[in-house]
């Protein structure tokens, strides 16, 4: 960790609490600086501001008082969740405060060499992959961002022969001024988060935001397989590392013959991978570029990806049921998402989907229900969305209360040899705080099937 003055007597406003905000504001107060923290969230239901109280942080709670920017603060370091046109922020644009998010604040502090992942799927698979493959050479990295460890509470303990691994999302790239991966990766970019963004134009500047303070010394590894990338590299600095499964002329890491190729290289059979589908073979050849490039071997690389199976709440396997195997995607908080999982098996598959209604179409699903679905589940806000989506696929359907109350149904729906899978193509927060919760309570959900299965 360096040894910064920055902050020291500066007037700091933490905007919104979560991991990301008491990490970040237990930094500042560590250098020096005159934390006010300000959640949205009542004080007497909310432990991380008592918390934050007792280390002797100034905590509001309850509200956010636009009237408190009156206080002359000098930043503002903002919960990445919290859009821009919220009334605190925009009085903050207004009176020229800089705003940052918590990977800014940790990359200020860090002397590791970073190695940063965005996109619109796909980021925590190909993060966790590069993670185990420089660890497994014997490197030795952190995962951190958006993958749920905050990186300003790594970048305090990696040192400079370290490196971070730091996936981020679109939010947190909105509030980064000097963050500098030495390599980036940008698995793909699909509609997503259009309601916070405003457009689909702006969407597509804060996931570029990875690559703006990269050099010609560095690295940003790209989906050559979607056209739009080709046009996007021509704004970064960086040499370019493009990924390919299927086949594009110029990519570096390819799939050719069956085979994970890196500079025309083999390094192990497609077919080996622990994890299903032809999205993961996309995100392990990003991994794989991204572990070359920060010269992995590829023995280390065939380690990890012969025994990975998978992150929790992606493509996540529970367990088999009578013939049924359950997994769990949660993480599947859009339509390319599930599209993706859907596409990942060849078995028969019952779909649990639904969830925050964000006025979406949900229209590309529609023939691929058609085509891999036996049944559907629905729930949340945009079930009837997701009925729509079945009868015009010819899809037998049932609406149910939650994710738990569509378990039982959806095994009722099953057939041995078939696959039961929650990939809801919508966020979580109709019903639950996070995807992370709904994907437990599916989980849970689908041992207390099992349990009454066996009685």
């Amino acid at each position: 960790m360096l040894d910064i003055k920055t902050y020291q007597n500066k007037k700091v406003l933490v905007l919104g609490l979560g991991m990301s905000g008491v990490n970040a504001a237990r930094l500042l107060n560590s250098l020096g600086a005159m934390v006010t923290v300000n959640d949205k969230q009542k004080f007497d239901d909310n432990k991380a501001a008592q918390a934050l109280l007792a280390d002797g942080i100034k905590v509001i709670t309850g509200s956010h008082p636009v009237e408190l920017l009156d206080e002359h603060f000098e930043l503002m370091v903002k919960n990445p969740g919290i859009p821009y046109s919220n009334p605190m922020v925009q009085r903050a644009l207004a009176l020229k405060l800089p705003i940052i998010t918590e990977p800014e604040l940790a990359y200020q502090i860090s002397d590791s060499d970073w190695i940063a992942v965005t996109g619109s799927n796909g980021k925590t698979t190909t993060t966790t992959l590069i993670g185990l493959m420089l660890n497994e050479a014997g490197q030795t990295a952190y995962d951190a961002g958006n993958i749920g460890i905050p990186a300003s509470q790594v970048a305090q303990k990696a040192t400079a022969e370290d490196t971070i691994v730091a996936e981020l999302s679109s939010f947190q790239l909105c509030g980064i001024r000097t963050l500098h991966p030495h390599i980036a990766v940008l698995t793909n970019i699909y509609e997503a988060h259009l309601d916070w963004h405003g457009d689909r134009e702006h969407y597509v500047a804060a996931k570029m935001r990875i690559t703006m303070n990269q050099t010609a010394d560095d690295y940003f590894v790209m989906n050559w397989d979607l056209p739009e990338m080709h046009e996007l590299a021509k704004q970064s600095q960086a040499q370019i590392v493009p990924f390919s499964r299927t086949g594009v002329t110029g990519a570096r890491a390819q799939l050719q013959a069956g085979w994970l190729c890196f500079d025309g290289e083999r390094i192990m059979k497609a077919e080996d991978l622990q994890i299903p589908g032809t999205h993961n073979i996309e995100n392990a050849l990003a991994a794989i570029a991204a572990a070359k490039l920060a010269g992995v071997d590829n023995a280390s690389i065939q380690a990890v990806l012969g025994r990975f199976s998978g992150v929790k709440h992606r493509i996540q396997y529970v367990q088999t049921i009578n013939g049924r195997k359950f997994y769990n995607d949660s993480k599947a908080t859009n339509v390319e998402a599930a599209s993706v999982a859907i596409n990942a098996f060849k078995q028969p598959i019952v779909l649990l989907a639904g969830g925050l209604d964000r006025h979406l179409s949900m229209a590309d699903l529609i023939p691929l229900v058609q085509e891999h679905v036996r049944a559907m589940v629905t729930f949340g806000e945009t079930a009837p969305l997701m009925n729509a989506v079945a009868e015009k696929a010819g899809v037998p359907y049932q609406q149910t209360k939650n994710v738990k109350t569509a378990v039982p149904l959806a095994y009722a729906a099953s057939e041995s040899g078939d696959v039961v899978l929650l990939s809801p193509a919508a966020a979580s927060w109709d019903q639950f705080p996070n995807f992370e919760i709904r994907g437990d309570v599916f989980i849970d959900a689908v041992k207390t099937l099992a349990e009454s299965e066996e009685a």
